[in-house]
C-alpha cells in the first residue's frame, strides 16, 4: 500500500522556521519531521510514499536526492572530483514526488495524485503530525467495517485545567490538565479505498480536503473513525517544535516506534 502525505502548505503559524523551509522540513532531534512521520509508517512495513509538494517543495526534492550522501561517509578528491563513498546509513522508502502547486489546497492535492495510487487502497496523513498509532491495528479496523474511508481520532489535551465549584465558591473538586474527553478531532492517519476520488471530481483547487470531501463522505455513512488513545502530537507552531525536541532529546519521543 502506498502512503501519501501533504507537505505543501506555506506554514505560517511557524514561520520562525519556514521562511527558510517547508514545515515539513523543519527538524526534531535533527532530522525532518517528514522522516519521521516516514519512519513511523515504515515501521510497519510501508515504504512506498506519495510526497505532495507546494511550497519550497525544490527544499524537498533536493533533501531526498541527496539523502544517500547525507547519510554516508565519503572522501571527494579535489584535484581529480572523484567521489568515494565509504558507507550509507539508507532507508528502505520509495519516494514519489509530485508538484501540486503552490496555493494548492488539500483536496486538489490529492486529486492530483491519484493517477500514483491505482485502484488499491492507500494511506494519508499530514506532513506535520507525529502519533504511536498501530498502523496494522488501524488497516485491520479499516477492512473490518469496509467503508470508504478510515479517520484516526484524537483527543486532545484540555489547555487549562478545571474546578468545580459549590454554592459558596467553595472548591468541591481541582482538576490538572487531562484529556478533553468530551470531544474527538481529525487526527490524520486515514486508510482510504480509491473510491474515495469520486468525491473528488471537478476543479478541487481551492477546496480543503476536511471541507466538503469529508462532508459528503460522512453524509453518506463511508467515513468511520478509529479512536486512538494513545500519543499525538502536532507542529502547528513554535512552542509544538520545542516541545517534541525536548520530548525526543529526553529519549520520551512516544511516537519513535522504530
Amino acid at each position: 500500500m502506498k502512503v501519501v502525505l501533504f507537505a505543501g502548505g506555506l506554514g505560517t503559524r511557524i514561520s520562525e522556521e519556514t521562511d527558510i523551509r517547508p514545515k515539513p522540513m523543519v527538524e526534531i532531534g535533527g532530522k525532518p519531521i517528514l522522516w519521521h512521520i516516514m519512519k513511523i509508517y515504515s515501521h510497519y512495513g510501508f515504504n512506498d510514499f506519495i510526497i505532495c509538494l507546494g511550497y519550497k517543495g525544490y527544499v524537498i526534492k533536493e533533501y531526498f536526492i541527496n539523502y544517500f550522501l547525507h547519510n554516508s561517509d565519503i572522501t571527494v578528491d579535489l584535484r581529480t572530483n572523484k567521489t568515494e563513498i565509504h558507507g550509507t546509513n539508507a532507508e528502505a522508502f520509495k519516494v514519489t514526488l509530485v508538484e501540486t502547486g503552490l496555493t494548492t489546497k488539500t483536496a486538489g492535492r490529492l486529486q492530483q495524485v491519484e493517477k500514483y495510487i491505482g485502484t488499491e487502497d492507500f494511506l494519508l496523513t499530514y506532513g506535520d503530525g507525529v502519533c504511536d498509532v498501530n498502523i496494522k491495528d488501524l488497516l485491520a479496523f479499516h477492512r473490518a467495517h469496509n467503508k470508504i474511508a478510515t479517520v484516526t481520532s484524537i483527543q486532545l489535551d484540555a489547555r487549562f485545567g478545571g474546578m468545580d465549584l459549590g454554592s459558596n465558591g467553595e472548591v468541591v473538586s481541582f482538576r490538572e490538565k487531562a484529556k478533553d474527553e468530551s470531544k474527538w478531532i481529525n487526527g490524520g492517519f486515514f486508510i482510504l479505498k480509491s473510491e474515495v476520488f469520486k468525491y473528488l471530481e471537478g476543479d478541487m483547487t481551492n477546496m480543503m480536503w476536511e471541507d466538503e470531501p469529508l462532508e459528503k463522505l460522512t453524509n453518506d455513512q463511508q467515513l468511520v473513525a478509529y479512536q486512538h488513545k494513545g500519543f499525538w502530537k502536532c507542529m502547528d507552531a513554535l512552542r509544538d517544535k520545542l516541545e517534541l525536541e525536548e520530548l525526543w532529546k529526553n529519549n520520551n519521543a512516544k511516537w519513535k516506534v522504530w
